[in-house]
């Protein structure tokens, strides 16, 4: 699997050098002076998505009781996630924009681009439609990637120390048992 496993500390440390916040500071600086959890998003019109704002917004006290900073990483303006990190309580939280999906298509992350049919005509999504996902968090249009995947990496200075690699936009990671 391409990923922390076949990269070095100092590979690592490299790369997360690069990646820079909304707010400029480096995603190293962040692992290194506390655990992040970075969760990449798909699209702000994926109801999935909004979830997972939702989910660690729901988290967020727990996080930092465990010295967790979340970082999310999404393919919008950062005007454009502004209101959706607003409206879940989170909007203070680091994210990076990236529109262009550099950041998700790095080797450390390698996060896939799927097929339409393959992403929302699976069963688990509808199921995960009609545990709730649609009628809590709607669903909108979408204006950025609809094929990108999104996924989980829970870092530690430069090192990765565990991810969650979704198999379908409906999977329900376990946060805590990422940060544990």
């Amino acid at each position: 699997m391409i990923g922390a496993d076949t990269n070095s500390p100092d590979e690592i440390a490299r790369v997360l050098a690069d990646i820079r916040t909304e707010s400029g500071v480096s995603l190293l600086a962040l692992a290194e002076a506390s655990p992040v959890l970075l969760v990449f998003l798909r699209h702000f019109g994926c109801s999935f998505c909004r979830q997972a704002i939702s989910d660690v917004a729901d988290l967020r006290g727990e996080l930092d009781r465990r010295g967790v900073r979340p970082v999310f990483v999404h393919l919008g303006s950062p005007e454009r996630a502004k209101p959706f990190f607003d409206y879940y309580g989170i909007g203070d939280v680091e994210r990076v924009s990236d529109p262009e999906a550099r950041v998700y298509q790095l080797p450390l992350f390698a996060l896939p681009r799927m097929h339409p049919a393959l992403t929302l005509f699976q069963p688990a999504v509808w199921v995960g439609w009609l545990k709730g996902a649609l009628f809590k968090h709607g669903i909108g249009a979408i204006k950025e990637d609809g094929h990108q995947m999104q996924g989980i990496f829970f870092l530690k200075g430069p090192k990765i120390v565990r991810q969650f690699r979704y198999k379908t936009i409906a999977d329900e990671p376990n946060y805590l048992k990422l940060v544990a």
